[in-house]
Order: C-alpha cells, then sequence, then structure tokens
C-alpha cells in the first residue's frame, strides 16, 4: 500500500481531529475533544520553524499522520525534538505507513539540526510499543509525569 506523504495543511484539520478521536481512545490519559485538539493543530500548524505535522494520504484521503515540535535539553546542549501524535487509521496498519510518517519526521528533525528525537507512547499499548523497537527505538529509565493547570 502506497501512501504519499506530505506537510499537513488547514484543510487537513478535520480529518487529522478524526484520527486524534481513534488515538485518545486507546491512550488512557487524555480525552477527545475536538475543540481543544483543532485549536492545537492550527496552533502547530502556524509555528513552521518549531513544529511539523505529517501527514499519509490515499487516494486524497488522510489516513495517518504524526506531529514533532522543538524543545530545547540542557542533556544535549541543544534542540531536541518531541514527537506526538503518531497514528494511521486501523484499516491502514501494518503497511509501512507509520514507518514512511516516522521517517518523514527524522528526516525534517535532521534537515532542523536536532540532536535527539523523543516521543511517549502509552505504556498499554503493546502493538505501538513494539512497532517502535523494531523501528530502532530505545527504552529509557526516564517516566512520564504530568500536572494539569487548568
Amino acid at each position: 500500500m502506497n501512501a504519499v506523504i506530505s506537510h499537513a495543511e488547514k484543510m487537513d484539520i478535520d480529518a487529522m481531529c478524526e484520527l486524534l478521536r481513534a488515538l485518545f481512545e486507546i491512550e488512557s490519559d487524555f480525552t477527545f475533544n475536538a475543540e481543544k485538539h483543532r485549536n492545537g493543530l492550527e496552533l502547530m500548524l502556524e509555528e513552521k520553524q518549531t513544529c511539523c505535522i505529517f501527514v499519509a494520504e490515499i487516494d486524497q484521503l488522510v489516513i495517518g499522520m504524526c506531529s514533532i515540535q522543538v524543545l530545547f535539553s540542557t542533556a544535549e546542549g541543544g534542540q531536541v525534538g518531541l514527537i506526538e501524535d503518531l497514528i494511521v487509521h486501523e484499516r491502514y496498519r501494518r503497511h509501512g505507513i507509520g514507518r514512511q510518517l516516522l521517517l518523514a519526521i527524522e528526516n525534517w528533525a535532521q534537515n532542523q539540526g536536532l540532536s535527539r528525537i523523543q516521543l511517549l507512547a502509552d505504556k498499554g499499548n503493546k502493538a505501538a510499543l513494539d512497532f517502535y523497537l523494531q523501528q530502532a527505538w530505545h527504552n529509557t529509565d526516564l517516566v512520564a509525569l504530568r500536572k494539569s493547570l487548568l
């Protein structure tokens, strides 16, 4: 199955929100809220220097997405990337599309001069964890914590 990978555009936001709906059904830490997610996607699309979203399309239908944001790391002494929201529509999984999206993100990160990329994955999503390990990602000793401010 051959998908076209390209930079997301504003017209892709509705489709990306539907992909996020599916993702947040898997991730127990998040609840789908179309208005919030639409706002976040719009902000990311405006920040072209520090954010990037790629979409995967088949027959002009958005069937996957992946995003990255630039952060500063004291450990690296420079910029790194935080990957979020890698999701491929269930019907199109296991055809290399997730790998294509990750590769596009990795290439973007290298072109930006980022020294490291990192991501968070739901610890109960065995399929995703296995996928990342197959793509040469490594577990760390770090634990993710969060605190809501609103």
